[in-house]
């Protein structure tokens, strides 16, 4: 089973082969759609290209480009020869790509000259360049011509991507492989400096993808579902394949998403009739200070739902996107899961009763539960979340590590998938995910939950971010240092200080005082606004900060590490 002739090759002869399955817009204002049998086309005139460089099933193929049309026809193109694929972070420097295509000893590339962002064109050729340096094994990097700008390229392993597909026949055979073949690495950030490579089947995450899609965000043939997203963290493939197999349409944007106005995102939904639209808290708390009146004047009546992953909400951002701009009728869906799980554990969905920041139930097909040190299935007390059942989407473990996968997963309770998450389930049978087990806090016995915390902190006007850690402490085993990032505008004073740890004793009581309130102009975030709260521990406390590769603002870890 090649998941390619599942997503494109069999509609060809169906209604949905005239249906849209790829619309993008750029940061420019510059639009692009296929239909399936357009994308049928160009799959198969990259996947010739693909073989006449003698590529072939089993090769690895790395995919370094920003959110284009051509990124979708790279992925497939190379799931068609029974290659490998390897999504890179769009954002990410030349070490980190370094690493992860050394791992996977990867034959070619798939680069771009570079990308827009807030009207800027901004290098990723030079970067692919520098990488293809220190990997003996590479020995092809097509480029995609997307800013213009002008770029090196190396005889003979260069190859313009215009100039090597254009002229390929647009018929090609489809790889044979097993469902069990691999077809994709994503590479992972972990706490040393190792990234971990999570191996995903053709009859894995594709099917996991699709299953999440429908049965949580309600997705349907024809429905354009949206989700800002970067090829390099699984929602990507995740949104390709779900979308394909489901008939849907899959929207792509390529920049940064409040510009050149706040107003962009919402622009998007108008212009291009999106149904569901997958965003982060990161970028709703950004845009609440805005003013309503960005939302205001587009017209958002495609809109089913919303949906989110990747962090925790705070409630007070929750109920601006659900009753403001969702106007109390569109639901907004939690999902929670990860890279070596193909998609979510727990999700809400439209059907079940929600409440702010809360998963309605486990996906379909997962059998999840919530358990305390002894592995006892627990409720209303905050435990270690675990998956008792396999599950489709399931990573058949780690590339080139088995034993880093066996340590990682499963080396607490016997043929229990320990996720290392907390998390817990209330009376009403809905979850709540506290954040990473090594994230937890615990002071004087009792178990903290940072998100607790930082909600408290950015229900100040002040405040728009916050993030919480524990640092030792000889009698309670820690207390809490937070970290708060101020509104553009506000004096970080000594009495906008107190009245915070004011907020923080009236709502956890005085023995949950935090030790040091510290103001920072930013919190490490990966590309996906996922807050590396481990490493802000790490830099505040002076420790092995780990595999940072991920971060897109490296620079707000060496603030930290000046004040700790």
């Amino acid at each position: 089973m090649n998941i390619v002739h599942n997503c494109v090759d069999k509609v060809q002869s169906s209604v949905i082969g005239d249906q849209l399955s790829v619309v993008w817009e750029g940061e420019e204002g510059v639009t692009k759609s296929l239909t399936y049998k357009e994308l049928y086309k160009e799959v198969n005139r990259t996947a010739n290209a693909l073989r006449s460089l003698g590529l072939g099933k089993g090769d690895a193929i790395g995919i370094f480009m920003p959110m284009t049309p051509q990124i979708v026809i790279a992925l497939l193109a190379i799931a068609k020869i029974g290659g490998i694929i390897l999504p890179l972070f769009s954002g990410y420097g030349a070490g980190a790509i370094v690493s992860r295509l050394q791992d996977a000893e990867a034959k070619a590339l798939f680069a771009a000259d570079g990308a827009f962002r807030r009207g800027k064109a901004l290098e990723m050729k030079s970067i692919a360049d520098e990488a293809a340096e220190k990997v003996g094994s590479l020995k092809h990097i097509i480029v995609l011509k997307r800013t213009g700008q002008d770029v090196n390229m190396t005889a003979e392993r260069d190859h313009w991507w215009h100039d090597l597909i254009a002229p390929q026949p647009d018929s090609a055979s489809t790889e044979i492989t097993s469902a069990e073949d691999p077809l994709m690495i994503i590479y992972t950030s972990g706490t040393t400096g190792k990234p971990k490579g999570a191996v995903h089947t053709h009859c894995g995450f594709p099917v996991k993808a699709a299953q999440d899609m429908a049965f949580g965000t309600d997705v349907h043939a024809g429905d354009v579902i949206y989700w800002m997203t970067d090829m390099g963290w699984m929602m990507g493939p995740w949104l390709v394949f779900g979308s394909l197999l489901l008939g849907a349409t899959m929207f792509l944007y390529d920049g940064a998403p409040d510009f050149p106005a706040p107003d962009r995102s919402w622009d998007l939904v108008e212009k291009h009739k999106i149904n569901q639209m997958g965003v982060s808290p990161t970028l709703i708390r950004s845009l609440i200070p805005q003013g309503d009146e960005h939302f205001k004047k587009h017209d958002l009546s495609s809109l089913k739902c919303f949906a989110s992953t990747g962090e925790p909400w705070n409630p007070d951002p929750w109920m601006w996107l659900f009753e403001k701009v969702g106007e109390g009728k569109r639901p907004i869906i939690n999902y929670s899961g990860g890279t070596e799980i193909s998609g979510g554990i727990v999700m809400g969905n439209p059907l079940l009763p929600l409440k702010p920041c809360a998963f309605s139930a486990p996906c379909p097909g997962m059998d999840a539960d919530v358990v305390d040190d002894n592995g006892k299935s627990i409720r209303n007390a905050v435990g270690e979340l675990i998956i008792k059942a396999p599950w489709i989407g399931m990573t058949r473990g780690f590339w080139n590590d088995k034993q880093r996968y066996l340590d990682t997963y499963w080396s607490r309770w016997e043929n229990v998938w320990v996720h290392g998450d907390f998390a817990a389930i209330d009376n009403d049978g809905l979850w709540y995910i506290l954040g990473r087990s090594d994230d937890t806090i615990k002071i004087a016995g009792k178990r903290l939950g940072p998100a607790e915390v930082e909600s408290i902190l950015v229900r100040h006007e002040a405040i728009m971010e916050a993030a919480a850690i524990g640092v030792p402490h000889d009698v309670k085993g820690s207390e809490l240092v937070l970290f708060a990032v101020t509104r553009p505008g506000v004096e970080r004073s000594d009495v906008l200080r107190r009245q915070l740890h004011e907020m923080v004793v009236a709502e956890m009581g005085k023995p949950l005082a935090p030790k040091a309130i510290l103001f920072v102009s930013d919190l490490p975030k990966t590309r996906n606004a996922k807050v590396m709260r481990r490493m802000i521990r790490a830099a505040y406390l002076g420790l092995e900060l780990g595999d940072t590769s991920s971060l897109v603002n490296p620079a707000a870890v060496d603030e930290i590490k000046k004040i700790g």
